[in-house]
């Protein structure tokens, strides 16, 4: 499906993913952000970080079921964004939280598993973003594809670092390992994506 604004199509969704963290910015500046900014501040980047680890995963399965190949050319820009929203996430417990406290930092990743599995979580998207240039999809051939299947574990990761650190109110963190899990089986299940193409593409 190609649209006449295709041209218009990359910078408008590059703004749109600036929002949360225009929005996030305004509140630091205008002291906005509650009574715990920091705490509000690591919760939303958390909570974009996993939306757009989501919505990555969602590109494929979108696009073979309504035949938009449009999305595969923001895939990367998304996955960019998620790493950046991981990276922010990461630097406002580090810096904000934290104060730059190495040794605490150290003890936290090493003896709190859900900064374990989200620290683990960031590193394994570093190679990604790293690799997210044509150069280096040429560069690393067939072996790119292998690499960047990372982002289901990624995925996984990410749930399961949200998921401990709620603890109580699971009602957010049972969502996202939803949709996870729905993507997850329509990657696996080729056959149940065939179906819904087809259902698709009879839709007037």
């Amino acid at each position: 499906m190609n649209f006449p604004w295709s041209r218009l199509l990359k910078p408008v969704v590059f703004l749109i993913c600036l929002i949360p963290f225009a929005y996030l910015l305004t509140g630091v500046f205008t002291e906005n952000l509650g009574a715990n900014p920091v705490e509000y501040l690591a919760r939303s980047t958390g909570d974009w970080s996993l939306r757009f680890l989501l919505i990555v995963l969602a590109v494929t399965p979108l696009r073979r079921i309504t035949g938009w190949r449009f999305l595969i050319k923001l895939r990367r820009m998304l996955g960019l964004f998620a790493f950046f929203y991981v990276t922010v996430h990461l630097l406002v417990y580090a810096v904000l939280d934290l104060t730059l406290d190495w040794s605490f930092l150290l003890e936290d990743i090493l003896e709190r598993p859900y900064i374990t599995i989200g620290f683990t979580a960031w590193v394994l998207l570093i190679p990604l973003a790293v690799t997210s240039t044509n150069r280096m999809m040429r560069w690393l051939g067939k072996r790119w594809k292998t690499l960047h299947k990372l982002v289901y574990l990624i995925g996984l990761l990410g749930v399961i670092h949200y998921w401990w650190l709620i603890k109580k109110d699971l009602q957010e963190p049972i969502i996202y390992a939803t949709i996870l899990f729905v993507l997850l089986a329509m990657r696996v299940n080729k056959k149940y994506f065939n179906s819904l193409s087809v259902l698709a593409s009879k839709l007037p």
